[in-house]
């Protein structure tokens, strides 16, 4: 292992996570409801926002098969991770060019920046194996995480503090502030990106014959691997279950901050929650890894499933800024645990001879779960005129999700993982 080669890999989560929070989680929302949306009604600007989250990852979810191919069949993936990293970086930086009113421009920018982001991670993620040993690649992996909440809350921080504070930066109003960091955004992220292209040196490949275009050999991938999933009960109930709740937690994710804002929470209040979120995130994801040796990563599973569902419920009700810090230290406290978690509880019944397929497909499948949550706040919000009434509305996904939990057998799930893994052995399965 060359720590310099992984030194460089895990710098680009640290520069690409400010998109994730200072544009999707914290500044852009507060932006488009102040200034890309004046003049429109509150609970309109609030269904735009939802819209184009959910355009974004449907856009992403349908092209994620092909990009995987392309990764999977070709030697180019810093090329295609160079192009979609520039572009989402371009776009955060034309979000500063946003005027009053150009809530369409703003979503178009929302849009290509969200498939830059989440494009550019399927290449970056292909990378692991070639730059990790076996026995290094679990540490490698968590340590990129973790460089990406920090580097994601340090620009945050700054970002933060320059529209708390924006006269020390020579600059005239929030507004203007606001610009700024979209422009900061786009930097940062080009800037540790850099290492990552300059250092790693991709795996040579040989010419691989093909008689189908990329496009068909993601379609027949993608297809192959659903009709193979169905042999796993476990595997298949747990994945209809992480697609409700995951859905519910994508939501509060995009919505959080235009939702506060809706209900009346000042813009530094929120923008502080959402940092609040950001650090309070990093040690409690170690915690439930911790816990989850203790209890079972089923059962500390639960815990953050049913913390979540108070957080959905407390929301509806929410109408201070004291309420708001203490719904994003929740939320801050079982983020991170939930979405791990649920990863170690899928490779679990995941057979050993099929991890790319699978979790390619478990990445394709919480694309197409960040769709569903954002399409309902914002149907329910513009149907009612009331976001508070979207919020709730949520609660579905989470209840749906943990009766779902509820048939779902992992240590029966990976005695499955382990006899489809090795035909020839038979292993009896018993139900719990």
């Amino acid at each position: 292992m060359k720590k310099k080669t992984v030194f460089s890999w895990m710098l680009y989560d640290f520069g690409n996570s400010a998109f994730s929070t200072t544009i999707m989680a914290a500044v852009l929302p507060i932006f488009y409801y102040e200034i890309a949306a004046a003049g429109v009604n509150q609970s309109l600007a609030d269904s735009f926002w939802g819209y184009s989250q959910s355009i974004a990852a449907l856009v992403v979810a349908v092209m994620a098969p092909f990009l995987g191919a392309i990764s999977d069949f070709s030697a180019a993936k810093k090329k295609f991770l160079r192009f979609f990293a520039f572009m989402g970086a371009i776009a955060s930086v034309l979000l500063a060019f946003v005027g009053e009113g150009q809530y369409i421009f703003a979503s178009v920018l929302l849009i290509l920046g969200t498939i830059g982001f989440s494009s550019a991670n399927i290449f970056y993620d292909a990378f692991l194996p070639e730059i990790a040993d076996e026995d290094d690649i679990d540490k490698i992996s968590s340590s990129g995480f973790a460089f990406g909440y920090i580097g994601g809350g340090i620009l945050l921080a700054i970002n933060v503090l320059m529209i708390l504070k924006y006269t020390w930066f020579g600059l005239p109003d929030v507004t203007a502030a606001m610009q700024v960091s979209f422009v900061t955004v786009g930097i940062w992220w080009f800037i540790f990106t850099l290492p990552l292209l300059k250092n790693i040196k991709e795996e040579k490949k040989s010419p691989v014959k093909r008689d189908k275009s990329y496009a068909a050999i993601g379609v027949s991938r993608v297809v192959g691997t659903f009709r193979e999933i169905k042999q796993y009960k476990q595997l298949l109930i747990f994945l209809l279950a992480f697609w409700m709740y995951n859905d519910g937690i994508s939501t509060i994710i995009k919505m959080a901050t235009i939702y506060g804002k809706d209900i009346g929470i000042g813009t530094n209040s929120l923008i502080v929650a959402l940092l609040i979120t950001q650090f309070v995130g990093i040690p409690c994801t170690f915690f439930f890894g911790w816990l989850a040796k203790k209890i079972t990563a089923k059962k500390a599973l639960y815990i953050t499933l049913y913390v979540y569902l108070c957080i959905v419920i407390l929301g509806y009700f929410m109408s201070s800024a004291l309420h708001f810090y203490l719904l994003a230290t929740c939320v801050g406290l079982v983020q991170g645990g939930a979405q791990s978690l649920s990863r170690s509880i899928f490779g679990r019944m995941v057979p050993a001879n099929k991890h790319a397929e699978f979790f390619g497909f478990y990445g394709i499948s919480s694309k197409f779960a960040a769709i569903f949550g954002p399409f309902l706040f914002a149907l329910v919000g513009q149907l009612t005129g009331s976001s508070r009434l979207g919020i709730v509305s949520l609660i579905i996904f989470f209840i749906v999700g943990i009766v779902l939990l509820k048939f779902v057998n992992v240590e029966q799930g990976t005695l499955e993982a382990k006899r489809n893994t090795n035909p020839a052995e038979q292993i009896e399965v018993k139900p719990q």
